[in-house]
């Protein structure tokens, strides 16, 4: 990779990581960006590595960031980043499936990957907050993924497809893809 590509690739990858976590920690300050219910605004960028792989490294550094935070702690940094990181490799490889010129399945596998990871990571936590693998049960596992997996859901569609939409009507997809 030429130099002047690798310091966009780098510089953008760092663009998105900043913008991720600053949008997460906006969400945290109103309680909504760890636990069992989230609606982390950040999660809409999940879109993005269907236009430019540098969004792949740019969110999970961005999510790991974003973590750092987390009541969960290394669990979350952990998990959480690798669910971002899973997502974002799964939405780049469905960016070719498009429809009005729009990659529809882009938000599927943020949803999937959160609701499974997360879900299971909310459904190993004990009262006090602490993550273990005894407090494990098929129905909490079920009820942390399906809130999870909601929040995913309305975040990566109602804020995802609109921002792809918006990207492909202002011709940014087309720059970040060249």
């Amino acid at each position: 990779m030429p130099t002047t590509k690798r310091t966009r690739f780098i510089a953008l990858s760092a663009a998105i990581a900043a913008l991720y976590a600053a949008l997460t920690y906006v969400a945290a300050a109103l309680n909504l960006a760890y636990g069992p219910i989230q609606f982390r605004f950040s999660e809409a960028l999940t879109v993005l590595p269907a236009f430019t792989p540098a969004a792949i490294p740019g969110l999970a550094l961005g999510c790991f960031l974003a973590n750092l935070a987390s009541p969960l702690g290394i669990v979350d940094w952990v998990f959480g980043t690798g669910a971002t990181l899973l997502a974002a490799l799964g939405t780049a490889a469905l960016s070719k499936i498009r429809w009005n010129r729009l990659p529809v399945l882009a938000p599927i596998p943020p949803v999937l990957a959160n609701a499974l990871i997360v879900g299971l990571e909310v459904s190993c936590l004990s009262q006090a907050g602490t993550f273990a693998w005894s407090n494990f049960s098929l129905a909490a596992f079920g009820a942390g993924a399906f809130s999870v997996g909601i929040g995913e859901l309305a975040v990566c569609f109602l804020l995802g497809l609109p921002l792809m939409a918006a990207m492909e009507k202002t011709g940014l997809a087309r720059k970040l893809s060249a």
